[in-house]
């Protein structure tokens, strides 16, 4: 750019000014070598005709008279300002870096935690479900127990009354035996239905009068048989009485 604003700026130079601002070399003599000087020339006015062309906008800096750039201060402080840049970008990545390893941390420690909780739930259900299971076994072995202890107190229960029975009946026929009477339990219906049963006597008697002996006949019959059923549930009930106070007896003896 400094070429092209020399080019912009400058006249038509001869030999001698070309030589005194740098353009030829100090060796180069114009007579002995025409050719270069022409040539410079030429190619001066063509880079000053194309930065004219191409580049009307671009305005070379104005540089104060006095003052002299830095080349090397403007490096460095353009060299210090992307070492700045970079250092901050480095800063910025590592505190992002940090960022989410915290996160990550802090996710891992929730996870574990969580791990941590499902097992201590995991445990309590499996303490919880075994107690449950012993609490099942007890009450079933203790239904069996009580199922056991009742059955052998129902067969108690009837081999004492069928002892009571047994003794009843020989309590019965030491009674007949004191009371001297020695007919058997055959005899004694065959005699009450003798003294119950009476003539019929209806060979004289005509069709109506038939009717009504069958009527009296079926109420007798209906009149026997709720009698028998009152002597049954009298025999009933005076033999649960007997066992009851023989079972008072025996507690009682025990006591």
């Amino acid at each position: 750019m400094f070429l092209f604003s020399k080019c912009a700026h400058s006249a038509p130079l001869g030999t001698a000014r070309l030589r005194e601002e740098g353009w030829v070399d100090q060796h180069m003599d114009e007579r002995h070598h025409p050719v270069p000087g022409i040539c410079c020339r030429l190619t001066i006015l063509l880079l000053t005709f194309n930065c004219r062309v191409f580049m009307p906008n671009l305005v070379p800096p104005k540089i104060p008279d006095g003052e002299r750039l830095d080349f090397d201060d403007i490096h460095r402080k353009r060299m210090e300002k992307d070492l700045n840049e970079l250092q901050a970008l480095i800063e910025a990545h590592f505190e992002s870096r940090k960022k989410e390893e915290e996160e990550l941390m802090s996710l891992k420690d929730r996870i574990e935690q969580r791990r941590a909780e499902r097992a201590e739930q995991q445990r309590i259900r499996s303490e919880r479900e075994k107690e449950r299971q012993a609490r099942m076994a007890e009450e079933r072995a203790r239904k069996e127990e009580e199922e056991a202890r009742k059955k052998a107190e129902e067969e108690a229960r009837k081999k004492k009354a069928f002892s009571n029975m047994l003794h009843f009946g020989g309590y019965m026929q030491k009674s007949e035996k004191k009371g001297g009477k020695k007919q058997t339990e055959r005899e004694k219906k065959k005699k009450i239905l003798s003294e119950r049963r009476k003539p019929l006597n209806i060979d004289h008697l005509n069709e109506d009068k038939l009717r009504d002996k069958a009527k009296e006949l079926w109420q007798t019959i209906r009149d026997l048989e709720a009698e028998k059923f009152d002597l049954q549930e009298k025999f009933k009930r005076q033999k649960y009485e007997i066992n009851v106070l023989r079972n008072r007896v025996s507690d009682h003896q025990k006591v």
